[in-house]
């Protein structure tokens, strides 16, 4: 028998379920550059909160994974696709152990 959920866990429930019902919707009106875009203005909000709070370095690793981001898009224009997938495969082994909580 399953105990009943806290309050803490029916809201992070509630919120994986936005997110994920906002990523879908985004991604159904306007393809994969819509689901781009909800992710950037949701990662931009939380950039925001993050730097309120006194983390500044969220700036600093904001801009260290663009940089990569870029990098692999660079050497994969240049024909070496390697650092582009393994940037994927990472980010996907990291999605399916953490799910968004809040």
């Amino acid at each position: 028998m399953t105990r009943p959920l806290s309050s803490a866990e029916r809201s992070a429930e509630r919120r994986r379920n936005w997110l994920k019902g906002e990523a879908d919707k985004a991604r159904e009106s306007r393809g994969e550059v819509g689901q781009m875009e909800f992710w950037l203005r949701l990662a931009r909000s939380r950039i925001a909160k993050d730097a309120k709070a006194g983390r500044g370095d969220v700036h600093v690793g904001f801009a260290q994974i663009c940089r990569l981001f870029i990098t692999a898009m660079d050497k994969r224009a240049e024909g070496d696709g390697r650092i582009w997938n393994d940037l994927l495969t990472y980010a996907q082994q990291v999605l399916e152990k953490n799910p968004p909580r809040h």
